[in-house]
């Protein structure tokens, strides 16, 4: 949610028919993988007819694929994202980096950038096991109010771009212990941004705990690192002081390479 500040762009410079084709491909999520024109006419708004055309040219373009009555989407859409990991080299010189620190915690670290008002991940190194138990994957998105990482995310950007997220990001009681209060929030992020990390216990998943700290850049692209574990492994608090500076220096690591 990190905005550029440059003038706004006129509407007349905008293709609509491309927006509206790219609100098409963000019908399609992990509870939507195979949607029916009137299921994506419905979630986009769209017409009927406006929603067959621009189905069948992601069709054509081999974006998305029919079976029957039934769309969704090929690995081609893995090229539009691509780009952007290619172009920052994340498989190259950064996932190396957290997989040597994930390693020496013995827990998979993630990283996550804004994206509107969600956190997106971008990376993740570790374990096997510790892959399969977060459950996410490269293009996972997790709230931001909610979630250690979407806290710390919070924490980090510019304080009009932190009042707005806190504000209007949505806050859904995924669990009994789901801070759904914004002043609540709001203090938290603030006690974040002092302590330069973020503790969240059981308010995304249920017995399921995360930390993460951010990463600095001189680029000011807003990101962090975490990882999420079995509150019990949090217990420990020798591990949780090792897990905040083992974040730490992955953090620190991974700046200049962002």
């Amino acid at each position: 949610m990190q905005r550029d500040r440059a003038e706004p762009i006129a509407e007349k410079d905008i293709s609509l028919t491309f927006a509206k084709g790219m609100a098409v491909l963000k019908a399609f999520d992990a509870e939507h993988t195979h949607l029916t024109l009137p299921q994506i006419a419905r979630m986009t708004g769209y017409d009927r007819a406006t929603t067959r055309r621009l189905v069948l040219t992601l069709v054509h373009l081999g974006y998305v694929r029919q079976r029957d009555r039934a769309f969704s989407l090929t690995p081609r859409i893995l090229v539009l994202a691509g780009g952007f990991l290619q172009g920052r080299q994340f498989g190259k010189t950064i996932q190396p980096v957290m997989r040597a620190f994930a390693q020496r915690i013995g827990e998979t670290i993630s990283m996550a950038m804004l994206d509107g008002m969600e956190a997106v991940y971008v990376a993740h190194s570790g374990s096997e096991a510790g892959m399969a138990r977060i459950g996410f994957t490269i293009g996972s998105r997790v709230p931001l109010l909610s979630t250690a990482i979407g806290r710390v995310l919070v924490a980090a950007s510019d304080a009009e771009t932190a009042r707005e997220a806190i504000g209007a990001a949505p806050l859904v009681a995924h669990t009994p212990l789901t801070l759904t209060d914004r002043q609540a929030v709001a203090r938290e992020v603030e006690a974040i941004a002092l302590s330069g990390h973020a503790f969240v216990d059981g308010e995304f998943e249920p017995g399921v705990a995360g930390l993460a700290v951010p990463i600095r850049t001189q680029s000011g692209t807003v990101a962090g690192l975490g990882l999420s574990a079995p509150r019990e492994r949090f217990a420990d608090e020798s591990f949780l002081r090792e897990a905040v500076e083992c974040l730490r220096e992955c953090a620190d690591a991974v700046s200049g390479l962002l």
